[in-house]
């Protein structure tokens, strides 16, 4: 879909603004990035590169949206006759989707026109704050069940039918197991699961027959939902009576039964101990009801004997942290081929944008991850040398690092609007989350009050802030 017109208007009178002003090809530099950590974790994960990559591929503007920009009678023809023609043809540097990202760091740069930089904005933001934020959620939530089943299930919860499936593709990249939503499935490859409501309890005569029914059709696939009627007086009984007289005689072993009320941490240790005591302890218990990493956690402190976990509205909306809040902010000009730094000063500490065309470097100590280093683009780090690290906030705080591996972090997505970077297959970018994670301490996992993982920056561009800051104290 071509989502051109998918922007804030305000972007589309700045673009006619520069080129009535004559900036229409001054070449500017863009950061992206976000504040604030969601729920005050440790770290978040980027998604949304792919659709960001093919909203880039797919900008043009059509005779219809012409049309209407032209009836609103602001914009000059000059202008419109240029959008004809109009095509991405700058530079995007960026981390690949799924890596572990903070904040103030710049996940995705883009060099280009004026124009161009400014309308990609509203898109770009849209895509990176809402996948970002549900890939942070959903591993969160992973995190949480420690090893147990996660199946998203937020569908019906979410904010609109492309929140919902690109929701789950966000998810899938936070590592949940599986989704509720069909359409991700076929879109993305994404195993769908899911098995039945309380209709199709209420469907049948009693419960019993429900639960028969649904074995003799599903004998691979028999997860039955017990808590329509009485959970442990009734559903939990007449689950293993179906079982006993559908399965066995079939030589077929039931996947579990679920639960979506009540007291889930108790009735899930007597449903363990039933089970067991009828044969089944291979029969798995789920559980869904509102759950997210707080109420995971709380279950399982209370000794709860469950294998799969439901989890929907509260993920699939980010319930806890419901706005990510990164921005995208000019950071430097290009005139004549030189690179002037821009900066944009608040009384917000963490509202002072850093200038300058940057690159972001991981410094790694033992194979993992000790901070990140954010330098001038042209700046190289040299790992075989020891380096003085410092908090840009708080300059006395400094670090030396002998014996560590550095890595760059913003690679070429495209390069003069053509797209020179591969997306990888979602698989290799859970692959690359499970790696990323991997590489950060146990410190900066935890959910409560997790290590403040540092983000510094290089003496070069500290020094090209400090200048700019004063320079505009003066002025």
């Amino acid at each position: 879909m071509n989502y051109t017109m998918m922007t804030d208007f305000y972007e589309l009178t700045m673009a006619n603004g520069y080129f009535l002003s004559g900036k229409k090809d001054e070449i500017v530099y863009f950061d992206l990035y976000y504040r604030d950590v969601p729920d005050n974790g440790g770290f978040a994960i980027f998604a949304g590169l792919k659709d960001i990559v093919e909203y880039i591929q797919n900008l043009k503007f059509t005779e219809e949206d012409i049309n209407f920009l032209r009836s609103k009678n602001i914009f000059s023809e000059e202008f419109l006759k240029y959008l004809k023609d109009f095509k991405f043809s700058g530079d995007i540097y960026a981390m690949p989707e799924g890596s572990v990202f903070f904040p103030s760091e710049p996940v995705m740069t883009v060099r280009a026109k004026a124009i161009e930089a400014q309308l990609i904005e509203t898109y770009v933001l849209a895509v990176f704050n809402h996948q970002s934020l549900i890939a942070t959620k959903a591993n969160r939530v992973v995190r949480a069940a420690k090893g147990r089943v996660v199946a998203e299930f937020g569908a019906r919860r979410a904010h609109g039918a492309e929140a919902a499936y690109k929701g789950a593709r966000a998810a899938y990249i936070g590592l949940v197991n599986s989704t509720s939503n069909t359409l991700a499935d076929v879109l993305f490859k994404i195993p769908a699961s899911g098995t039945m409501a309380h209709s199709w309890v209420q469907m049948f005569d009693t419960e019993l027959e429900a639960f028969e029914t649904y074995c003799k059709i599903y004998p691979d696939n028999s997860l039955l939902l017990i808590d329509t009627y009485d959970t442990l007086k009734q559903g939990i009984y007449n689950a293993i009576k179906a079982f006993d007289n559908v399965l066995k005689p079939l030589g077929k072993r039931p996947l579990g039964v679920r639960i979506d009320s009540g007291d889930l941490a108790y009735q899930s240790k007597q449903l363990r101990k039933i089970l067991n005591k009828a044969g089944y302890s291979d029969c798995k218990i789920a559980v869904s009801n509102s759950l997210d990493e707080y109420t995971i956690t709380a279950l399982l402190e209370q000794g709860a004997e469950i294998d799969i976990f439901g989890v929907g509205e509260r993920l699939i909306t980010s319930k806890s942290w419901p706005v990510f809040g990164g921005v995208y902010k000019l950071a430097a000009i290009e005139k004549d081929g030189v690179i002037i730094p821009k900066i944009k000063i608040s009384e917000s500490v963490d509202k002072v944008t850093t200038p300058h065309f940057k690159q972001v470097y991981r410094l790694y100590e033992n194979g993992k991850a000790s901070a990140d280093y954010i330098t001038i683009h042209d700046e190289v780090v040299d790992d075989s040398k020891q380096l003085e690290i410092f908090d840009p906030y708080a300059t006395w705080k400094r670090k030396t690092l002998h014996d560590f591996k550095a890595k760059p972090l913003l690679i070429p997505i495209f390069k003069k609007g053509k797209l020179v970077y591969k997306l990888p297959a979602l698989l290799e970018i859970r692959e690359h989350v499970k790696k990323e994670i991997d590489s950060l301490w146990e410190e900066v996992k935890r959910f409560d009050k997790p290590h403040n993982y540092y983000v510094d920056l290089s003496q070069k561009l500290w020094d090209c802030k400090e200048e700019l800051l004063l320079k505009e104290r003066k002025n």
